[in-house]
């Protein structure tokens, strides 16, 4: 019975916590709510007897990423007012691609649902972790049969790394940057004029 009260807890703070997180008008307050709902999450591990998942997501997420996220955010000075702009422009398109999303997920659900093995799955007994640990489990699951998946993962954050960089560089006139082309292009009877000086004349 306390099991059950703390999961519904953690579950309802989370969910909380991520709709605070793309609702909140100001992008430091919507971290603080990521770090949140990384703290619930972390409990829900815990009840499940993941506890190195936990300390992942506590260490790694909330000690890392989050901060990461709070600091750029907060250091860049980002104009969120002109990001904003275009959201009506594209809106028509995101909303095709979330619709696309929750059709991929619900099928997925349905088909896990209606799997014949489904039922055997979720009513198999749990491993002693006596004999094999939590995290030599997840190790053993992850770099051998789902390997694959998990590289491909990787690769879809740095793509979002990527992504998230180039939509925040903007160009300052008032920033001076190096340009090598122009500086290799560059011929010297454009930039250095020779002049003859007379004695006691000086230059005009």
């Amino acid at each position: 019975m306390i099991q059950a009260a703390v999961f519904y807890m953690f579950a309802i703070l989370a969910v909380f916590g991520g709709v605070m997180v793309i609702s909140a008008r100001n992008p430091v307050h919507s971290v603080l709510f990521l770090i949140f709902v990384f703290f619930n999450a972390a409990g829900l591990f815990l009840l499940l007897g993941a506890e190195f998942l936990a300390m992942v997501l506590v260490v790694v997420y909330v000690g890392a990423v989050a901060v990461l996220f709070l600091f750029v955010v907060m250091m860049l000075d980002i104009n969120f007012v002109e990001l904003r702009q275009g959201f009506l422009h594209y809106l028509p398109v995101g909303a095709a691609i979330g619709l696309v999303l929750l059709i991929e997920l619900a099928t997925v659900f349905v088909g896990w649902h209606e799997a014949p093995e489904a039922k055997q799955m979720i009513a198999a007994a749990t491993p002693d972790m006596t004999q094999v640990t939590n995290t030599k489990a997840l190790g053993q699951i992850i770099y051998t049969k789902y390997l694959f998946l998990f590289q491909l993962s990787g690769m879809v954050l740095l793509v979002a790394m990527v992504g998230a960089i180039m939509l925040t560089l903007r160009k300052r006139p008032s920033t001076k940057r190096q340009n090598i082309a122009d500086q290799l292009a560059r011929r010297p009877e454009d930039t250095l004029e020779i002049r003859k000086v007379p004695v006691g004349g000086g230059i005009g």
